[in-house]
């Protein structure tokens, strides 16, 4: 991350308040990502269990980008997101890793998170990229949503046990000024 790059900054709207991931979230985080719903069309199927789920967490909290979202209104972890420079490019940053309880399906959550996050991010980079499964069409579907450019870059990557490709779009400036999130 950049040194004036806050990776873990307090962000917040009317749907969703995003502060710093804490290892005491282990609990709450856990009861939401424990639904295997969640995770059924994600690369990573098996996330839902504990000790898969063990790992992410604790990569989220060594990352030191991590962000554990806040329904504002019942104060309760409804799921998380971050912030990661190490599979992006020159003047990019990576956000991924999001999820959200089914209860917060729909889109308006989770376009409040990644306009909060893309807005803080690109005041320091100049784009944002985001990594998707490639078979992960509700994901691709809910990028392309919030104005996310499929570009041709491709990352290989092993998950839940088996080889998987995930393709790379991407938001600069530009595109998010003039963008749905705007």
């Amino acid at each position: 991350m950049t040194d004036a790059f806050d990776a873990q900054p307090e962000l917040a709207d009317d749907r969703v308040r995003l502060r710093p991931l804490k290892a005491d979230d282990w609990d709450a985080l856990f009861a939401v990502a424990s639904d295997p719903l969640i995770w059924e069309v994600h690369p990573a199927h098996d996330r839902w269990q504990e000790p898969v789920f063990r790992r992410f967490f604790d990569d989220a909290l060594a990352s030191g980008g991590a962000l554990a979202a806040i329904d504002p209104a019942t104060g309760e972890i409804i799921g998380s997101s971050r912030f990661d420079v190490r599979r992006a490019g020159e003047g990019e940053i990576e956000i991924g890793w999001t999820f959200v309880a089914r209860a917060y399906w729909g889109g308006a959550v989770n376009r409040s998170m990644k306009r909060l996050m893309i807005a803080h991010a690109l005041q320091h980079f100049d784009r944002v990229i985001f990594l998707v499964g490639e078979t992960n069409g509700r994901s691709r579907r809910a990028m392309e949503k919030i104005g996310g450019v499929l570009t041709p870059r491709l990352d290989h990557a092993e998950m839940a046990g088996v080889p998987v490709t995930h393709v790379v779009y991407a938001i600069d400036r530009e595109g998010f000024e003039r963008g749905p999130l705007s």
